[in-house]
């Protein structure tokens, strides 16, 4: 089944999959600026876009120097994905291995740490150049599934003469990013590839399937360790007065004193014991504990924050920073987060509900969704968002940094705010 969509601005549907031969007209039509024999689905085409923006040679691609041994086993034995792993083999490599396909895993760089799966298939990878510690970005390699999985944060499957090197084709790639749910980190991509001729339709929703197994492994090993933080934070907390909570490095509390339960504290992206300024708390005095912070509010009113910083200008991420006259902080962003935030920051005088939702999905009734994002949100931003309409608070200066160019802004939304913006 190949992918193409039903119409032009049409989300992605499945329809029979076309010809190879049909895929590479559509390829070599679009490229040349003519008018192709079918549009190519949505994904592809704003990632083509990427690469003609960004001059990428469609013949070759780019070069870049594979790392060496040292540096793949230090970014192994580093990144929480060696923890997912065991999941990851045991649900695709198998499947992989009899359909003559290979399991690559690449972290959020979309350096290629681990490969799995056929001999001979392995050693076709390698001549195309996915080999461990190779980089596969698709600023370097063009339009690929670990790529432009990366850049959307959504599973994706690229087929054939949908890659944007023309020395990919005969290749099709399944991919799923791999989050940390202990704070919503990209940590990199799964991906199953093979030659065209045996891709499966089902192959995406499996790799999909096990990355979800993958991650839920990370999340159950968080809930042991807020256990064992709360058993060791718990007598402490007995014999403070006032108002504290002990939370894991991730901001997740394990337990609480002198003040109602939340279930996580926005904490700064650079965490230091001492005194310390929480947008949702005020500020606070950080003591180290064993896998966590002690966490003590000083009761003080809230500090006014006076500017936030929304920084987009990274492809693959926004940092918010919020900063009063007691001091700063700064906290990555969900893409989702991010689209909310670019939306207040483009309309000041605010937005309804309604509004947010036609901004963000193209539907004015999904505003149950929207007010549990933007509840999220305030609980971290306290003081900074308002309500009825939802806006930045009055007094505060927001400063929105863009990317240099408007068509890398926030690369993997489909919001219709974004689409409009980036023009």
């Amino acid at each position: 089944m190949a992918h193409l969509p039903i119409g032009p601005g049409r989300p992605d549907l499945p329809v029979p999959r076309a010809s190879t031969h049909l895929l590479a007209s559509v390829h070599e039509a679009t490229l040349a600026g003519g008018v192709p024999p079918l549009p190519p689905r949505r994904v592809i085409r704003e990632s083509w876009n990427r690469m003609l923006n960004s001059g990428l040679d469609p013949a070759a691609g780019r070069h870049s120097k594979p790392l060496g041994t040292d540096e793949i086993e230090q970014r192994r034995r580093a990144t929480p994905l060696l923890e997912m792993l065991p999941a990851l083999r045991d649900g695709l490599v198998p499947v992989a291995d009899a359909a003559w396909h290979i399991m690559v895993v690449s972290d959020a760089e979309g350096r290629v740490l681990w490969r799995d799966g056929s001999l001979a298939v392995r050693k076709s990878a390698d001549r195309l150049g996915l080999a461990e510690g190779a980089l596969w970005t698709e600023d370097v390699a063009g339009t690929n599934a670990i790529g432009t999985a990366l850049i959307t944060r959504s599973p994706v499957q690229v087929h054939s003469a949908e890659h944007f090197v023309r020395t990919h084709h005969g290749w099709t790639c399944s991919a799923s990013p791999l989050h940390d749910p202990r704070d919503g980190r990209l940590l990199g991509v799964v991906d199953v590839s093979g030659p065209a001729a045996g891709a499966h339709p089902a192959t995406l929703s499996l790799v999909s399937a096990v990355a979800r197994v993958a991650e839920g492994e990370l999340r159950a090993r968080m809930w042991t360790a807020l256990e064992r933080l709360r058993s060791i934070a718990a007598p402490l907390l007995a014999r403070i007065e006032g108002k504290a909570l002990a939370v894991d490095h991730n901001g997740w509390t394990a337990a609480v004193t002198g003040m109602p339960p939340v279930d996580r504290v926005g904490l700064p992206v650079s965490v230091e014991a001492g005194q310390v300024w929480l947008p949702s708390l005020g500020l606070c005095g950080l003591e180290p504990l064993p896998g966590g912070w002690l966490v003590r509010v000083n009761g003080r009113e809230r500090a006014p924050a006076s500017q936030v910083v929304l920084d987009l200008s990274r492809p693959r991420g926004g940092l918010v920073t919020v900063s009063g006259p007691a001091g700063g902080w700064t906290q990555r962003l969900t893409p989702r987060h991010a689209e909310l935030l670019f939306v207040l920051a483009v309309h000041r005088s605010g937005r309804t509900a309604a509004e947010l939702a036609g901004d963000l999905f193209g539907d004015p009734g999904r505003t149950v969704t929207v007010r549990a994002e933007l509840s999220r949100l305030r609980r971290n931003l306290a003081g900074v968002l308002a309500h009825r309409p939802y806006r930045f608070a009055d007094g505060v200066e927001v400063r929105l940094i863009r990317p240099r160019r408007p068509a890398d802004l926030l690369p993997g939304s489909a919001a219709p705010a974004v689409l409009a913006e980036r023009g």
